[in-house]
């Protein structure tokens, strides 16, 4: 048996000497954008609770009335006898407020991409990826079997020559993020759009990193009309856990048939489903907190950019501080918390290799202090 998982401790062994082994850290979060880390209180710079709903009591209460009402698990798949009133009273929520026809809930982000993009492309079609799309788009692309044609980040003259030279026969699919989360920039969205009309092409956009921060009532970046598919969280900015396909009534009806992901897998429980329906009344109160949350973002970009540090082209709450070296960044991300700021080291291969950073993302609860604050702790690095 120790020959046969020789294999595991050599690779271990070989992330350890790289400097991109990765480890598990017991942790508490608190109010105010806040966590307990080893006996110490430190600014959560690291975190996606970019609304501060994670700890919001609308969230928790309702969450708590779902399950009192309809029970603590759905039982089986939606397809058999999961298919609650609740969810189907979210999922009209969820398109209403987004502006589109229909939505459907599953359990992730990470789900949603897996299963999705496999049911819209298969090994005739041809997907024109951005390169820093998120692993999940990147697995589900690879799982369809179709033809991967990556384009340079956010570089449509890269994509429609792409477009332009592939073949006319097969399906057509463009997969991009709204806020890319790594990064924090945004694509031109409604070239994109224009691009997938002018070939022919499928439109894919997930809007995980975009939900409850951009767009009317939080819904993010994508309008009606401007994409066939888009996938949204309720991890990140919703503050709680699960996700939505938002499309036209066509897709789900197709979805609800051709999506493994869904078909297969067992109905989310009421509490979950609660705590989507309270952050959707919260995202949508919620316009005053997403200014502060772009206030802070432009705050912390202007500190970094004058002390020297490299922000790539963000525009978001979400602010990469780029470092390169996978073990510079682990002395930077130390640095940070003897300083009493969370800043996790982003490492190949979540990033690619030599692009290792801090990724820092802004929470609506964080303060103008804290940002001063980050900015003091960088100084003396």
């Amino acid at each position: 048996m120790p020959e046969l998982l020789a294999f595991m401790e050599k690779a271990l062994a070989r992330r350890e000497e790289a400097g991109t082994r990765r480890h598990l850290r017991p942790m508490a979060l608190l109010d105010g954008g806040r966590v307990a880390v080893g006996g110490r209180v430190l600014v959560n710079l690291s975190g996606n609770d970019y609304l501060g709903l994670s700890r919001d009591p609308l969230l928790v209460e309702r969450g708590l009335d779902f399950a009192r009402r309809f029970g603590a698990g759905a039982t089986a798949s939606r397809l058999v006898c999961g298919n609650l009133a609740c969810m189907e009273a979210v999922e009209e929520k969820i398109a209403r407020m987004k502006g589109f026809e229909a939505a459907l809930i599953l359990s992730s982000g990470y789900q949603a991409n897996l299963g999705l993009i496999p049911a819209l492309c298969d090994r005739h079609s041809l997907i024109f990826a951005d390169r820093l799309n998120h692993n999940s788009l990147v697995q589900g692309a690879k799982l369809s079997g179709a033809k991967v044609l990556r384009f340079r980040h956010n570089d449509l003259s890269h994509l429609e020559k792409l477009l332009r030279k592939a073949p006319v026969e097969g399906r057509r699919c463009i997969l991009t993020e709204s806020v890319f989360s790594m990064d924090g920039d945004i694509p031109d969205l409604e070239a994109l759009s224009r691009l997938a009309e002018e070939y022919g092409a499928l439109f894919v956009v997930d809007e995980a990193h975009a939900t409850g921060v951009f767009g009317e009532k939080g819904m993010g970046l994508v309008k009606r009309g401007m994409a066939h598919a888009v996938v949204g969280t309720f991890g990140k900015g919703g503050g709680a856990f699960g996700a939505y396909v938002a499309g036209s009534d066509l897709l789900k009806n197709y979805l609800l048939n051709h999506m493994g992901g869904f078909v297969f897998s067992t109905a989310l429980p009421p509490f979950l489903l609660g705590m989507m329906d309270a952050g959707l009344d919260r995202m949508a109160e919620m316009d005053a907190e997403r200014s502060h949350l772009a206030a802070l973002g432009h705050q912390l970009r202007q500190g970094l950019r004058a002390l020297g540090f490299d922000t790539g082209a963000s525009c978001t709450q979400i602010v990469p501080v780029l470092v390169g070296d996978a073990k510079k960044a682990l002395a930077l991300s130390a640095h940070l918390e003897k300083e009493g700021f969370l800043g996790v080291a982003i490492r190949p291969p979540t990033v690619p290799e030599g692009e290792s950073r801090i990724r820092l993302s802004l929470s609506s609860l964080h303060t103008e202090e804290d940002v001063e604050g980050l900015l003091h702790a960088f100084a003396s690095f």
